[in-house]
């Protein structure tokens, strides 16, 4: 395909974050393939901004499915024949999380499961159309709660949202992120995660200092970083986030 406009899969962009990420790379520009672990969902969610006239369309991917990975990697091969942005958006939390004292051992394996593994299945499936890409950009949405700094100070405002599982599986998603961007420093690929800050979604059930639109801003921004772009960087709005 010669086609010049950047190509981007979001993963669980039917909504939330990921709805308005989608949306703001689609009007930047980028053709915008937006993942879904529901199809239908995610059909739903393309036909809206296709009605903005926006360059978007859904395909079916679930981080705990191997095969939906796969084969959604096989759909945007044929497809496109590269990928220029993966933005790792799609997360979850568990009501049986909570301090370790007490948090769910199969919320944590849950967590783990989606939130850190389900990701870096998804980063390995992509990474050979990433590698086609001329300056290729990974994303994972992160939060200040992965921060080991940050749970450990006391003077901290998040010091007491004391969740193993989901904390735990944002810190690894962190590791992905310095090893990878580190592994792969003499490519044109950059990693980084980037933590959007509390915002109201389904996910925070509805609390929270930001809207979607808001929350989008800052992954899109290092999604379409430039030439000069840094790798392994862990960002909020107001900067950079002590590991």
């Amino acid at each position: 395909m010669t086609d010049t406009k950047k190509i981007a899969l979001v993963t669980g962009a039917n909504k939330g974050i990921g709805f308005e990420i989608a949306r703001q790379l689609a009007e930047a520009g980028t053709t915008v393939i937006l993942g879904a672990r529901n199809l239908q969902r995610g059909q739903n969610a393309a036909s809206h901004l296709e009605k903005a006239g926006l360059a978007v369309e859904a395909i079916e991917i679930d981080l705990t499915d191997e095969a939906t990975i796969a084969s959604a990697t096989e759909k945007i091969a044929a497809q496109y024949g590269r990928l220029d942005v993966l933005m790792n958006n799609a997360g979850i939390v568990d009501t049986e999380d909570g301090p370790p004292s007490v948090s769910s051992t199969a919320a944590t394996r849950r967590l783990m499961e989606t939130n850190f593994l389900g990701t870096s299945a998804v980063t390995q499936a992509m990474l050979p159309l990433l590698r086609r890409s001329k300056a290729g950009r990974i994303v994972n949405l992160s939060t200040t709660l992965g921060s080991l700094t940050i749970n450990g100070d006391p003077t901290s405002p998040y010091y007491e949202a004391r969740l193993i599982g989901y904390n735990a599986s944002k810190a690894a998603l962190n590791m992905l992120t310095v090893q990878l961007a580190a592994e792969l420093k003499d490519t044109p690929i950059v990693v980084n995660s980037v933590a959007p800050s509390y915002v109201k979604t389904d996910l925070t059930g509805g609390n929270g200092f930001m809207t979607p639109a808001e929350g989008a801003r800052l992954p899109v921004e290092y999604a379409l970083l430039g030439p000069d772009a840094v790798s392994g960087r862990f960002i909020e709005p107001q900067g950079n986030i002590p590991r």
